[in-house]
């Protein structure tokens, strides 16, 4: 698969909130740098491109990859594409986004309205049910879904949706039925789309609503507001009807029961509602799964998509959704009444008109990764200090992943590794620093021998030439001391420069001796043995600091 989710390593702290959100457990790898930073990349095989890690970053090192840079580039050389325009459109310009397509139309494209592709989706997924083309079905018009379903749940492909999403269903209405070749670009709120068109073909490029903004901002295109604030737009094809409810949660659902009110559908939004409750799916029998489970992977739709860059409120995206739906509802023609006995007539014009089996489509079955079991975990988590039961079963989440066992799945495949598990850090830290400990309470020892033998030296009021001779081997191996001290990295510099001080003021003490030495032989046999001990001093302090494991 190609790129989609990019990295800026330079910015990346790992933090792991990237890999925290990400609802796809294979799709983010964590690496230690030369330079020692934890860094996390990703694997666009595994990755879904739902994009919620980009929203979660704070540090800016995520972001993603569309195609509004070869569109504008296109347009820049007059070529006439045709533009989809999703009807989450609305709900993130709501005063703008029809002077953005007017924008596009100025350029010489072509608009056309994803909603009416929906209600070919719903059209099809209506027929499907009643002819038993399909049984329990997982609807598909989020890419993400499907990404996830074919990666990580193909058990359950055998569920997923045959028939297209209203994007391709547009499309494929474009160009089987009015037979147009134009290069199709689609105006979207989703960054997974990508996938979705890379894999059908229909589709020539995605511009997300964030990168096109991006686009008119650097390049002082002005997007005028238009205070009409209806709905109706004069697309190049038909204007959709109820499809225009799609981006909301259960929009699909919503216009499945406009046909049929007992269907059992049961829906579910947001990455980490969502995507436990397809693996939940996976495990059920058939009997116990519901007539339509209608998914998306945003917590409240498109209109919130990765890609949409929307500044408004929940609340406001909301208002906006209810107000479209009354619209279209008032533009909705229906057959034989009201509630159960009401049909669109656009549903019937499409019986007559389209071909069922040209809006389906099949997936791909990605190799699901090995998954390991106990016994082959258990190095993991000996390496990560994990020994009890407690241990393994910590789940602090600090790593990003649900459990310990994640961590340690995670860590066996390669894409993780235990320096990133913060128990594993905090052991280590703590070893770390009983070690400097020790090494400290040596080093102050030493220094307590070697002022005592300052003290002592101070202490002798008589010595022979030999004696004098002795003085000088001493201060020759204190300089030698000091000259060592000075030189090591192998501890820090704070204790360091204490134990040099000490040595250096040993030093002065013995040359001070030079000027009170008597002319005697008493004191012969106490610097002898001073000499002794400073040698067993310098030892020792070699092996102390060359044993140290800490540097500043």
């Amino acid at each position: 698969m190609s790129e989609i989710i990019t990295v800026n390593s330079e910015k990346c702290v790992g933090c792991n909130a990237c890999i925290r959100s990400c609802p796809a457990p294979e799709a983010n790898i964590t690496k230690i740098l030369d330079d020692g930073r934890s860094v996390t990349t990703v694997n666009p095989d595994r990755c879904i491109a739902c994009g919620e890690c980009v929203r979660n970053c704070l540090h800016g090192a995520r972001d993603y990859i569309d195609d509004t840079a070869e569109v504008m580039d296109a347009i820049n050389k007059k070529e006439t594409l045709i533009v989809l325009a999703t009807p989450s459109i609305k709900t993130v310009f709501p005063q703008k986004w029809k002077n953005i397509l007017n924008w596009f139309r100025k350029q010489g494209c072509m608009v056309y309205d994803v909603s009416f592709g929906a209600d070919i989706c719903t059209w099809a997924h209506v027929r499907a049910i009643q002819k038993g083309i399909v049984e329990n079905v997982i609807t598909q018009p989020c890419a993400a879904i499907v990404k996830y379903i074919e990666t990580y749940q193909p058990s359950i492909l055998k569920n997923l949706s045959p028939i297209q999403s209203p994007i391709l269903c547009t499309a494929i209405y474009i160009k089987r039925y009015l037979r147009l070749t134009n290069r199709i670009a689609v105006l979207s709120p989703c960054v997974a789309k990508k996938n979705e068109f890379t894999e059908t073909m229909f589709v020539d490029f995605n511009v997300t609503f964030r990168k096109m903004m991006e686009y008119f901002d650097e390049n002082d295109i002005r997007i005028l507001i238009d205070n009409n604030d209806d709905f109706a737009y004069n697309f190049d094809g038909e204007q959709g009807q109820m499809g225009a409810i799609y981006p909301k949660p259960g929009g699909l659902r919503d216009n499945l029961w406009l046909h049929d009110p007992d269907i059992d559908v049961i829906n579910s939004e947001g990455v980490h509602k969502v995507y436990p409750e397809l693996d939940m799916y996976a495990k059920l029998a058939e009997s116990k799964k519901p007539k339509v489970f209608d998914v998306l992977s945003c917590e409240f739709g498109c209109n919130v998509g990765a890609g949409a860059s929307s500044q408004r409120t929940l609340f406001d995206i909301m208002q906006t959704m209810n107000d479209v739906e009354k619209e279209a509802s008032g533009r909705r023609k229906i057959k034989g009444g009201f509630f159960r006995a009401s049909e669109d007539k656009i549903l019937r014009r499409f019986d007559d008109e389209l071909m069922l089996e040209d809006f389906v489509r099949k997936y791909r079955q990605f190799e699901p990764s090995y998954e390991p079991t106990l016994e082959e975990l258990e190095p993991i988590f000996n390496s990560i200090g994990k020994y009890t039961d407690a241990d393994k079963n910590f789940n602090c989440h600090a790593c990003g992943y649900s459990s310990c066992k994640s961590m340690a799945t995670a860590i066996y495949r390669g894409i993780n590794v235990p320096e990133n598990c913060i128990v594993h850090a905090k052991s280590v830290l703590r070893s770390q620093q009983s070690s400097i400990t020790r090494q400290n309470e040596k080093i102050n020892q030493l220094c307590a021998d070697v002022e005592n033998i300052a003290r002592s030296m101070k202490e002798i009021s008589k010595a022979t030439n030999a004696a004098d001779n002795r003085k000088n081997d001493v201060h020759d191996l204190l300089n030698n001391v000091i000259e060592f001290c000075n030189s090591t990295q192998t501890m820090d510099k704070e204790g360091l420069a204490s134990l040099v001080e000490v040595l250096e003021n040993a030093a002065i003490a013995f040359d001070d001796l030079n000027d009170n030495v008597k002319n005697t032989t008493e004191n012969t046999e106490t610097v002898n043995q001073t000499i002794s001990d400073i040698r067993l001093i310098v030892t020792d302090i070699r092996a102390v600091l060359q044993g140290a494991e800490v540097k500043d």
